[in-house]
């Protein structure tokens, strides 16, 4: 509602998902304190606008007028934050708050998560004039939304929420422009608005394109990035290289979208309509426009319709965003990657390994689903989209897969060591030469490009490990039961990324100690792979030791130094399993199958290798 921006072209709009009082509530309150915060914001230049986030790093001082209104402000935020999460706590309304707005009349006692009405609520009509902050000034649109949902009826996660939303947004709005945000992201520029427009407006290739994409940035990564959440990389060279091939990935967060392209139009029939009246010359009704608006979001809306077929987000895939903007660019549509030195949208990482890992296998899964569908770049974008485009698409549509070789890397060579049975050319061989070389220059490489981000060697590093954690969980994961959906063994799950945290869970977070806390199956074999290669690398150096084999040494001297970078890689996993005792720490029980699986590996795989 804060951007620098008039304020009268501005709609937001919050879809709720699970439908609650408690969130409409929430954005009421919210809604009253914009009246406040935004002349706030205009009169002092506030930056980040964000209430949350700018009290948090805001400096007061009490004796110019700025101190004396940040002193009021940020006591009525308090006030406000306090009234919600008092009632979030008791998990119901203050009974004197239903009288406060009509729009609490749509909950009822059998009203659940997965099964309600649709409900549309406008909170703050643009069009009124009464619709005003303390200055006297318009505000914008607020409105809340949650779809109806049925047990009997697919609602499609949220790809199905961001469809109803487009299309109450067009009863309501019908603003040519969408931006639209995760509830865990907030903006961190106010002039972002006219920076992206510049990009839809630009008199020679604007009518091209469909949507701009920002980098999904994080304010909570700790300095040395040891979840590797920060994507530096990714962010400053691998995105803006795609973008030069006409399009990048559409992420689902962080988005400026052209209506018309999410509307099933493609490029060759777009006709820019620039005197299309706005909806703030519609003469109905609030409530007239709550009940047109609550047809568009029933669970029955989209039958018989060219809602997905040719409307809207993709359905059936975990990361329909990925999907919906490879359909986007094979219909001509061009997309534009922008990374503004001041980051646009900043959101949460997540602050323990399990819950990242949850995450990492979703997003592998959806993009391997898409490889493996009628959406794969190779065969859906033949002749559509550039060649470089579509291998672009590829580097991240084949996580998955790149478990298995990865999964050999960090096994085989151990085993190997442990049973003195050399996988690699020695040293004074020639066919070293490519090992060694394939070796050093990806990795220097790798290092030159993250320092070269401005980060540090100790964060390349952690990157080093996380990549290999997350290619033996996650993507091995995701990999196994894509193969399963293809096969019709299973159907396709959302799996929701939960980031409340406890203030113990933060402490480590910010200490940089890796919270292992948990019993999944990811984890156990996370201590398996550690175990493998620390069982091959000293069982294989007390071989040579003991029978004294000097000679073999130089034939098993690549596994001695893969097996050791592996363990020095893995020294947080040692750490959390012999040494550490807080709750972060891996489980007695983890640990006891981590070591029977260890050994029983050790012990079978030589009769595998003499066998072939």
């Amino acid at each position: 509602m804060a951007y620098n921006y008039p304020s009268n072209k501005l709609s937001v709009y919050l879809s709720d998902d699970g439908g609650s009082e408690l969130t409409f509530y929430a954005l009421l309150k919210a809604s009253i304190f914009s009246k406040h915060w935004l002349p706030f914001c205009i009169k002092f230049s506030v930056e980040p606008r964000s209430p949350e986030a700018y009290f948090f790093s805001a400096q007061n001082n009490i004796t110019t007028e700025h101190g004396q209104t940040w002193l009021f402000i940020k006591k009525l935020y308090e006030e406000m934050k306090s009234e919600i999460e008092s009632a979030v706590a008791k998990d119901r309304l203050p009974e004197n708050v239903r009288n406060e707005h009509r729009g609490f009349l749509e909950w009822n006692p059998k009203t659940t998560k997965q099964d309600h009405q649709s409900i549309v609520q406008i909170i703050i009509d643009g069009r009124d004039t009464n619709g005003v902050d303390e200055d006297g000034f318009q505000l914008p649109t607020v409105v809340y939304m949650a779809r109806e949902k049925r047990p009997n009826y697919p609602h499609h996660f949220k790809a199905g929420a961001i469809n109803a939303l487009i299309r109450v947004s067009s009863q309501i709005s019908n603003a040519p422009f969408i931006l639209n945000l995760d509830c865990d992201m907030y903006s961190n520029n106010a002039n972002i608005i006219q920076e992206t427009l510049c990009f839809f407006l630009d008199e020679t290739k604007g009518r091209e394109i469909a949507y701009v994409q920002y980098p999904q940035n994080y304010n909570n990564l700790t300095k040395n990035d040891h979840y590797a959440y920060s994507y530096l990389v990714t962010n400053e060279f691998e995105l803006a290289g795609l973008c030069g091939y006409g399009g990048t990935f559409y992420c689902g967060t962080g988005t400026f979208h052209r209506r018309e392209s999410l509307s099933g139009t493609h490029l060759r029939d777009y006709r820019a309509k620039w005197d299309t009246k706005p909806k703030r010359e519609d003469h109905r009704t609030i409530t007239e426009l709550n009940e047109a608006s609550k047809a568009l979001a029933t669970c029955t809306y989209e039958q018989g319709t060219q809602w997905v077929k040719e409307m809207g987000l993709v359905y059936g895939i975990p990361v329909e965003d990925i999907a919906t903007g490879l359909v986007i660019s094979c219909r001509g549509w061009e997309s534009i990657y922008h990374n503004p030195q001041r980051k646009a949208f900043l959101g949460v990482a997540p602050t323990t390994l399990d819950v990242g890992l949850v995450q990492h296998k979703r997003w592998s899964e959806g993009m391997f689903q898409i490889f493996c569908s009628k959406y794969c770049p190779f065969i859906y974008g033949h002749g559509k989209i550039n060649l470089g485009l579509q291998m672009g698409y590829c580097l991240c549509l084949l996580w998955a897969p790149i478990s298995l070789p990865t999964l050999c890397y960090a096994i085989v060579p151990p085993i190997g060591l442990l049973h003195n049975i050399p996988l690699f050319p020695q040293f004074s061989s020639l066919w070293f030469l490519p090992f060694a070389y394939a070796f050093l220059a990806t990795n220097c490489y790798s290092l030159f490009e993250y320092l070269n981000c401005g980060s540090t060697t100790k964060g390349w590093w952690n990157l080093q490990r996380m990549r290999l954690i997350r290619r033996t969980t996650s993507f091995l994961f995701a990999f196994i039961d894509t193969m399963a959906k293809q096969l019709g063994l299973s159907q396709t799950k959302f799996a929701i990324t939960n980031k409340v945290i406890t203030e113990e869970v933060q402490k480590r977070y910010e200490k940089e100690f890796i919270d292992f806390g948990g019993s999944s199956t990811m984890l156990t074999i996370l201590a398996t792979v550690a175990l493998i290669n620390l069982f091959g690398l000293f069982g294989g150096i007390m071989r040579i030791l003991i029978y004294l084999k000097f000679n073999q040494s130089s034939q098993l001297m690549m596994q001695i130094m893969l097996s050791s970078l592996m363990v020095m890689v893995n020294l947080p996993m040692y750490e959390a399993l012999f040494i550490r005792n807080d709750k972060g720490c891996i489980s007695s029980s983890v640990m006891l199958k981590s070591f029977i699986l260890a050994s029983l590996v050790c012990c079978i795989a030589p009769f595998i290798f003499w066998s072939s």
